[in-house]
């Protein structure tokens, strides 16, 4: 699935709260008590296990501004007291959403524990399959570049908008959310 060249630009709109130069208390301030945290990004990840935060789902593909680099040190964090981590490694083209990735985030959300989905690839539109199955108290961070971190809450709203936006590059309908 391709995001059509004429809707590029309704993903530069952050689907959340824009964060510049976030610190640890900034952004813990934007995420409620038990929430469930899902980040999509190299150095979101990185950045949220620095800040000592276990994401819940982490979705990264080892690169950052398409650049290679090497995937967050995810286990090492685990090593360190932390519940045990699974890995789904996806193949996920740039400026694509494949189904079998589309299918590994919903999976994520059904898998008792931390899950670290591996993309060979590009992770960037896995941000809206994440914030269409994500339940209901989760919150999604992912970078938008050269401005900050966006903290998105899950609610209707944005739910809504970014089925609307899959719906745009497959034709068809994801009422099928997961609430978990």
């Amino acid at each position: 699935m391709k995001l059509p060249e004429s809707q590029r630009d309704k993903l530069k709109a952050p689907l959340g709260i824009l964060l510049s130069g976030a610190n640890r208390e900034r952004v813990i301030q934007e995420i409620p008590d038990g929430s469930r945290v899902i980040t999509v990004g190299d150095r979101t990840t990185e950045r949220m296990l620095e800040f000592g935060m276990q994401p819940s789902l982490m979705i990264t593909d080892g690169k950052e501004r398409r650049e290679i680099r090497r995937h967050p040190d995810i286990h090492n964090v685990a090593a360190q007291g932390q519940r045990p981590i699974t890995t789904i490694d996806v193949d996920n083209p740039p400026a694509e959403i494949t189904q079998s990735s589309i299918g590994a985030v919903r999976r994520a959300f059904s898998i008792d524990g931390p899950v670290w989905i591996r993309v060979n690839g590009e992770e960037d539109l896995l941000v809206l399959p994440a914030c269409v199955y994500a339940p209901d108290d989760s919150v999604v961070l992912y970078g938008q570049p050269g401005k900050g971190l966006v903290v998105t809450r899950i609610t209707d709203e944005v739910r809504n908008k970014t089925k609307k936006l899959l719906e745009l590059m497959d034709g068809t309908r994801h009422d099928d959310t997961v609430a978990v």
